[in-house]
């Protein structure tokens, strides 16, 4: 299908996401609604995995594509707007401007190969977890708060295995289609074990992800003396910390790190004789960064392996560690996500025009104080191309 960009109009291409289990959106059908009122081309690859249905979209007149046809299809003006980042199998130059999680900035494992697709394609990157509010320096948006309260079910729902070959080989966990369903699993879970409700030592319990599990513990019926919450002050010191092993069954790590600390646990506090912990949920999940405060485990797990087994002294020890916890209940999840996103893709506007040379028409003056947004995200762009650069010339 050829698809060309209106004149004086931004174009965004919601691709269908590539990874397995991803249910969750950039754009929903009614946010999707409120910028074609805003003078936005929209188009919408087919997706089976998208909790919104193809049909949603093409009422509102957004015209429907293959899936993953941005690839050979959409216009080079065009800004492909997704989640994820990129298989790893992938190696094609990128030449669009595009929007999502790639997972590169901090070094992660392959970051270079991501970066090097970019730079041979002479395309940019707006790097969603780095979007920040022009006032605030807070991120515009993030999944934090789902993350977190996906996390503490899956937490429950792992602890409440009857043996450690249970949670050894945990089943595939599947997303939901609203908030009460999955309460009620994991009610029902815990009330089979028979025993006393597990004690969670949540790391980070201030912040938007540490606040979503803690929502998700009490409405699931763990008492909050049972809650132990620990943020900036009670890590001040810097670890490690033996009291997560030994006074707690589940630690659920919200702790989002940009520089190495001293490790909150290690193999050795697994090891211990007095370690009460079962179950980890490395919520920031960044087993292969160098700044993983939990080095005892260097591996992703996925819904369809949730758990990560750590053999230890006394009985294995069970990490969760999914990057994309938030896909158990999508629907929620994308439309918080895709609201508090909002002002900046209204923005876009702003951002295209200068780059298309069009003047941009039916802007607010808070589209042009959030245009910087997007401005910062490029300027951080090809600084971590120069950190590429460099990289390259220490390995020559």
């Amino acid at each position: 299908m050829s698809i060309t960009t209106a004149p004086n109009m931004p174009h965004l291409w919601l691709r269908s996401e590539k990874k397995a289990m991803e249910h969750r959106c950039a754009l929903t059908p009614s946010h999707a609604r409120a910028l074609l009122a805003a003078e936005f081309q929209i188009t919408v690859e087919r997706s089976p995995a998208r909790i919104f249905d193809d049909a949603e979209y093409a009422a509102l007149g957004c015209p429907l594509v293959d899936e993953h046809s941005w690839q050979t299809d959409a216009p080079k003006d065009a800004i492909i707007l997704g989640l994820k980042e990129f298989p790893d199998e992938d190696s094609f130059a990128l030449s669009h401007r595009h929007i999502l999680f790639a997972h590169c900035y901090k070094h992660q494992d392959g970051w270079q190969n991501v970066l090097d697709r970019f730079q041979r394609g002479n395309g940019t990157l707006y790097d969603l977890e780095f979007l920040n509010d022009p006032d605030s320096g807070r991120r515009v948006a993030a999944f934090g708060f789902q993350a977190g309260f996906a996390g503490a079910a899956v937490g429950l729902d792992v602890w409440a295995s009857k043996t450690e070959e249970e949670a050894t080989n945990f089943p595939a966990i599947h997303a939901y289609p609203n908030e009460d369903l999955l309460l009620t699993h994991i009610r029902a879970r815990l009330a089979a074990t028979g025993r006393d409700l597990p004690r969670v030592l949540v790391m980070g319990a201030l912040g938007r992800c540490g606040r979503g599990a803690v929502a998700f513990l009490t409405k699931a019926g763990i008492p909050l003396e049972n809650i132990t919450q620990w943020d900036i002050a009670e890590t001040r010191i810097g670890g490690p910390f033996p009291t997560i092993a030994n006074d707690h069954d589940i630690f659920i790590n919200c702790i989002y790190l940009t520089t190495k600390i001293p490790p909150f646990l290690t193999q050795a506090h697994l090891d211990a004789p007095e370690r009460r912990l079962t179950t980890v949920v490395d919520v920031s999940c960044d087993p292969n960064s160098p700044n993983n405060p939990l080095p005892f485990y260097n591996v992703h797990s996925t819904f369809a392996s949730p758990t990560v087994r750590v053999p230890a002294e006394g009985g294995a020890v069970h990490v969760v560690a999914i990057d994309h916890l938030p896909s158990l209940l999508p629907r929620e999840s994308s439309e918080k996500f895709v609201e508090d996103l909002m002002p900046s893709l209204r923005a876009l506007k702003v951002v295209d025009a200068e780059l298309r040379g069009y003047e941009a028409e039916g802007v607010s003056d808070e589209d042009v104080h959030m245009a910087k947004v997007w401005r910062d995200a490029e300027v951080l762009f090809h600084s971590k191309l120069a950190e590429l650069d460099a990289d390259r010339a220490a390995q020559a």
